[in-house]
């Protein structure tokens, strides 16, 4: 693939927005013990997560609201692949914040932001739906960012789900755009012919320089066993290893192996 695919803005705002609701509503289930409890992302706690899901909510508020960007500052993968990177600054925000609130209070903290960037979103599409949105990271057509929110919301709602041992739902739209804006990241990070990535049912992707597969069966193939996994590997949270070990991905062929290549953000 060339580049980024295209979606309909009005579509992922609604997809962003319904993920929010789902982490919001499943905030509102974490007692006091869990919140204290690790989130398994280094020394976050449950709280901390929540907290930097919602200050990274307000943030898509101010990103619309905001003095508007003169000109786009880099392209999506630019941006998405810098997104771990630029979580630092809002997590040392968040995590004042997880001190001092309940967890009943984070998770109308969430709600509240989620409803105010909702809304801000709706009106800036009823008025300039091409516009520009103001991120840490300079700035990005509105559609390309919402792409990087959905991704974060996806894989952060994964989090919660593993942090609580009880599954928290990534909607489905969530899940197919974040999916394969980690697949054409990858694409695009190793481009060639060579390996076929596989992640059903919403992309594959080939990648990495080599010979062109024609006919018949490839010769390289990666295939996963959820799409969740897939956000998973791609983002650090399952190292290729352990995905090969437990079976949440199947590689063959001699230029299948994508561990130089991962995480793609973290």
């Amino acid at each position: 693939m060339a580049g980024p695919r295209r979606y309909d803005v009005s579509a992922l705002t609604d997809a962003v927005a319904a993920q929010w609701r789902t982490l919001a509503t499943a905030a509102a289930t974490v007692t006091p013990a869990e919140a204290a409890a690790p989130s398994s992302l280094g020394d976050w706690t449950v709280a901390d997560l929540l907290a930097h899901v919602a200050a990274s909510v307000a943030a898509v508020h101010r990103s619309v609201t905001g003095p508007l960007p003169a000109a786009p500052t880099g392209g999506l993968f630019d941006h998405l692949a810098a997104t771990g990177a630029a979580a630092a600054g809002i997590a040392e925000r968040a995590r004042s914040l997880a001190v001092e609130a309940t967890p009943a209070g984070l998770a109308e903290l969430l709600r509240a932001n989620a409803d105010g960037a909702t809304a801000a979103l709706t009106a800036t599409l009823a008025h300039d739906p091409g516009r520009l949105a103001a991120t840490r990271l300079g700035a990005l057509p509105l559609a390309d960012w919402l792409v990087t929110r959905l991704v974060e919301a996806a894989v952060h709602t994964l989090d919660l789900g593993r942090a609580l041992g009880r599954p928290v739902a990534v909607e489905p739209t969530a899940m197919r755009v974040a999916v394969q804006a980690l697949a054409d990241l990858l694409a695009a990070r190793a481009p060639g012919p060579a390996v076929e990535v596989r992640i059903p049912p919403y992309a594959a992707v080939q990648c990495v320089a080599g010979p062109r597969h024609t006919r018949g069966t490839p010769a390289n193939v990666v295939e996963l066993a959820t799409p969740a996994d897939w956000l998973l590997l791609a983002t650090g949270r399952l190292p290729w290893s352990e995905a090969l070990a437990t079976g949440a991905v199947r590689a063959s062929g001699e230029r299948a192996d994508l561990a130089r290549l991962l995480p793609l953000m973290s």
